[in-house]
């Protein structure tokens, strides 16, 4: 009833997101998945639109250099996605024909494509039965099938074996619900107020019949933003993606010597950043 009753809500409620049209690639499908980490659908649906119609292919990408790639991202945030994105591009074109594999195995090859990316491409894109966890699915299923306010901070081996029959009893409509409980998750189930009230799984739910016990223990806190080696970060790339610029200038973008030298290490051993006789700039490949 679960699975039954998440996907008739889905069919009135899903988003009309771009990367879920029919006329969409799977090359669109793995950029959307990328792009979407730990990074809100508003913030990535300009930009996801922005950069398939530039590089409506894997091809188009990989024959671009990585500074205008990391120009192209933009503040999208953690701009090591849009590198190993760039180097899947490579990838996918020199060994797979330009073409988006269907493989699990062919796309956990791919840089910056791990589990959840897999089986996320997998399922929208190729429309096969794969088990897609992200944090949204793995909530809803901790509440409704468990009686769980939040599922561990791991994924275990346990999650996936009663994912796997949640995905089995679906049947055909597998890749469907797969979608539907990551939007009842993303729209519904949310992790802080969510709106049981509006669920259409709530007389089947776990959770909310025993009364929503506060039982996930004490929740992590959010890394703080401001003052962090990530702002640094993007303070840094956000100045260089305007052009090069010399040591001295660098050395305005941020008051705390220590912190954004550390800054500036890290994102040259990651490969973002380049020093060349004596100027800072975005790697050109």
């Amino acid at each position: 009833m679960v699975v039954q009753a998440t996907l008739s809500w889905f069919t009135v409620a899903a988003r009309d997101l771009p990367w879920r049209r029919a006329e969409c690639t799977p090359w669109g499908v793995l950029v959307s998945e990328v792009m979407l980490q730990q990074t809100q659908v508003d913030r990535v649906v300009p930009i996801w639109q922005a950069w398939l119609a530039r590089w409506p292919t894997p091809a188009d990408l990989a024959a671009t250099d990585l500074a205008t790639v990391l120009r192209a991202w933009g503040r999208l945030g953690y701009p090591r996605r849009a590198q190993r994105l760039h180097s899947a591009s490579i990838v996918i074109t020199q060994q797979h024909g330009g073409q988006v594999p269907e493989q699990d195995d062919a796309l956990r090859a791919l840089p910056g494509v791990g589990e959840y990316t897999a089986a996320a491409v997998r399922a929208f894109a190729f429309g096969q039965p794969a088990v897609v966890l992200d944090t949204n699915v793995r909530r809803v299923i901790a509440r409704a099938c468990e009686g769980t306010a939040l599922p561990l901070p791991h994924l275990t081996n346990a999650e996936r074996i009663l994912a796997t029959t949640l995905l089995e009893s679906a049947s055909v409509a597998g890749a469907r619900w797969s979608a539907a409980v990551m939007e009842l998750g993303a729209l519904i189930c949310t992790a802080r107020n969510p709106r049981c009230g509006d669920c259409p799984i709530r007389a089947y739910c776990t959770w909310y019949r025993t009364d929503m016990p506060d039982n996930a223990g004490p929740r992590r806190q959010q890394p703080r933003f401001a003052g962090s080696d990530r702002q640094v970060r993007g303070l840094i790339l956000a100045r260089l993606r305007e052009g090069s610029m010399p040591t001295e200038t660098i050395d305005l973008i941020w008051p705390d010597a220590e912190q954004r030298m550390r800054a500036l290490t890290a994102l040259q051993a990651e490969g973002l950043v380049v020093q060349k006789r004596g100027r800072y700039a975005l790697p050109s490949s």
